[in-house]
C-alpha cells in the first residue's frame, strides 16, 4: 500500500520540527509517485532546505567536473590496462552509435540531440579518473538516456525549493565527495 511505504523521512521533534530525508540519485520521475505524502508535506512546510550538495550552484558543478580529471598530463590510456582501455573505447563508440535510437521524441522535441547528449555525458572521458569513467559508463544505458533531461531527485527538490523561495544550503563540499572516490586504488575501482 502506498501509505505503508518507507518514506526515508525522519523527524527531529522540536518546535518547529526538523526533518531528515534520504534521497537517491535517479530521475525524480522514477520515484516521485512512490514518495509518501508525509515526505512531500514536510518539504512543502519547510522554510530552509539543505541538500547533500548545492547542484544549482555553478561552482559546485565546475568543481565536480574538475575533481574527476586525472592529474595534468595524464590520460586514461596511461593508467588503464590496454585491453580494458580498448574495450571501453569500443563500448563508447557503440553507445554513441546507438544513442540516436535511444532518445525519445520528447527529448528531440526539446532540442536535445544525441551528439550533444553524448558529449555532455562522455566528453573528455579520456582525461577522467577510472572511478568516474566507471560511473559514467554505468549511466550510459538506454533507460538512463531516455530519462536525460529529467532532473535527479536532489536537483528537482533544489529547483522546487528555489521556486518556492525557500532558503537552501548544502551539508557537504565537493571535495568531501571527490577525495574519497579519487582515493580508491585501481583494484578497488
Amino acid at each position: 500500500q502506498h501509505n505503508e511505504l518507507n518514506s526515508f523521512l525522519w523527524t527531529i521533534k522540536r518546535d518547529p520540527p526538523s526533518y531528515f530525508f534520504g534521497t537517491i540519485h535517479v530521475p525524480y520521475t522514477r520515484v516521485w509517485d512512490f514518495i509518501p505524502e508525509n515526505s512531500k508535506k514536510a518539504f512543502q512546510q519547510s522554510h530552509i532546505v539543505y541538500f547533500e550538495l548545492d547542484l544549482t550552484d555553478p561552482y559546485t558543478i565546475s568543481a565536480l567536473t574538475s575533481c574527476q580529471l586525472l592529474p595534468q598530463g595524464e590520460n586514461l590510456q596511461d593508467v588503464l590496462p590496454r585491453d580494458i582501455y580498448s574495450r571501453l573505447k569500443r563500448h563508447l563508440e557503440y553507445v554513441k552509435l546507438m544513442m540516436p535510437s535511444w532518445m525519445t521524441p520528447d527529448q528531440r522535441g526539446k532540442g536535445l540531440y544525441a551528439d550533444y547528449l553524448f558529449n555532455a555525458i562522455a566528453g573528455n572521458w579520456e582525461r577522467k579518473r577510472p572511478v568516474w569513467v566507471m560511473l559514467m559508463v554505468n549511466s550510459l544505458t538506454e533507460v538512463d538516456i531516455k530519462s536525460r533531461g529529467v532532473p535527479v531527485l536532489d536537483l528537482y527538490l533544489a529547483q522546487e525549493a528555489e521556486r518556492l523561495r525557500k532558503q537552501t544550503g548544502a551539508v557537504e563540499k565537493v571535495e568531501e565527495q571527490c577525495h574519497p572516490l579519487n582515493g580508491l586504488n585501481f583494484s578497488q575501482v
